[in-house]
């Protein structure tokens, strides 16, 4: 049984989209904009709740949404860059007369993959409690289970500003492959590391896993949504691939203290060989 019910003959329901990169959206289904904890709720359409489903004990709930592309403020350019995989979303009812921000909690998930159908778009998710069902803790094996520059497991080490850098396309080859002349850095500087535009088409989209930095020339996992253009500026943080080699070349000095991987454990060539008296 709920705690808190909002007043049902003024109940208005609200929704807060907080993706993994970028600025959360605030929606309601009020004819006017709402005002709760210094947050401005949108009074907007085209969007619809599918299908949501509730259980009394801990199996994961569901969570699905639809609507227009761009109607309420999930652009299409957002949705298909993926900025909203992975966000988290909450529902909540409140009174318009006095609104209060997670008043009377309705449901409340993470979103997955977000599809684009012409100009609909689709998102499914699970609820919160579904991470229960993720193994936490830390592993061992030969790579580092630390994300870099985090704080879980005692944390990385790496200081995130130390290793961020700006600057701007010199040149484009396609919407994954552009250089900046002004790298000086080493190859594989920028690998497995992340680059984000801050202006041009592709500004406030997700960041992007880098695949290779070689001679100023970056290339991406996956293309960017638009296609960048000379002179639309970045930010890219440097890649960790999880290895000792790279805690040893951290800039700043040597990271090796805070590695949390094992790279001396065996595997399954090595051991054979030594099982074999090699």
């Amino acid at each position: 049984m709920k705690s808190v019910v909002a007043d049902y003959r003024y109940r208005v329901l609200c929704m807060r989209i907080v993706p993994t990169a970028g600025s959360p959206i605030y929606l309601t289904d009020h004819p006017r904009d709402l005002v709760m904890s210094g947050h401005t709720y949108l009074s907007t359409s085209g969007y619809q709740f599918t299908g949501q489903s509730s259980t009394a004990g801990f199996s994961p709930a569901s969570i699905d949404i639809e609507g227009i592309a761009g109607a309420s403020g999930l652009t299409r350019a957002a949705i298909g860059s993926g900025l909203f995989d992975g966000a988290k979303c909450y529902v909540f009812a409140t009174s318009w007369a006095t609104p209060v921000e997670d008043q009377e909690t309705i449901a409340s998930g993470i979103f997955g993959k977000a599809t684009l159908l012409d100009d609909r778009f689709q998102i499914g998710g699970v609820s919160m409690i579904d991470a229960l069902n993720q193994s936490v803790g830390q592993t061992y094996g030969a790579q580092c289970p630390k994300k870099f520059c985090g704080t879980e497991y005692a944390g990385c080490g790496a200081s995130l500003a130390a290793n961020t850098v700006t600057g701007t396309l010199t040149s484009v080859t396609s919407a994954s492959v552009f250089t900046d002349s002004g790298r000086a850095e080493a190859d594989d500087t920028f690998g497995a590391g992340t680059i984000q535009f801050t202006s041009g088409p592709n500004a406030g989209l997700k960041p992007l896993e880098i695949k290779s930095f070689s001679g100023g020339v970056f290339t991406t996992f996956e293309p960017f949504y638009y296609l960048p253009a000379v002179g639309n500026t970045y930010t890219a943080v440097r890649g960790c691939r999880k290895r000792l080699i790279d805690c040893q070349n951290r800039v700043g000095g040597s990271n090796v203290a805070n590695f949390g991987g094992f790279p001396w454990i065996p595997t399954g060539s090595t051991y054979a060989q030594v099982g074999q008296g090699g």
